[in-house]
C-alpha cells in the first residue's frame, strides 16, 4: 500500500471527514519521482469545530507523529470545518513549487 493510500485510510478512520484528499507532492520537491515524502492534505472534519487552524494542525501532527518520524518529510495541511469548506466554494488550495526543485 502506498503512503498516500495509508494516510488516506488512517486520517479517514480518525477524523471521519466530510471531504479528504491526500496528494503525493514529492515530485514537486527535491525528492525523486515516485518518492513518498511530501504530501498535501485537504480535510473537512467536525473534529475541527471550535479549533483554531494551529490547533487543528497540531492535532493532525500529533496523530501522525510516528508516521512523520518514519519518513514523511512534509505535510501541507489545509483544514476546514464543514461551514468553512462550504464558504470557500469547496476549492482545494493550490500548491507552491519547492525552491529546491531540479537541484
Amino acid at each position: 500500500m502506498s503512503k498516500q493510500d495509508y494516510l488516506t485510510e488512517k486520517l479517514s478512520a480518525e477524523f471521519q471527514p466530510h471531504f479528504l484528499l491526500v496528494e503525493n507532492e514529492s515530485d514537486m520537491h527535491s525528492s525523486a519521482r515516485g518518492g513518498e515524502s511530501h504530501f498535501k492534505v485537504t480535510i473537512v472534519s467536525d473534529k475541527f469545530n471550535g479549533l483554531r487552524p494551529v490547533a487543528r494542525h497540531q492535532l493532525i501532527y500529533q496523530f501522525l507523529k510516528n508516521d512523520i518520524e518514519m519518513g514523511i518529510h512534509a505535510l501541507a495541511l489545509h483544514t476546514f470545518t464543514q461551514a468553512e469548506w462550504e464558504c470557500s466554494g469547496q476549492k482545494i488550495p493550490r500548491s507552491t513549487n519547492c525552491m529546491g526543485i531540479g537541484h
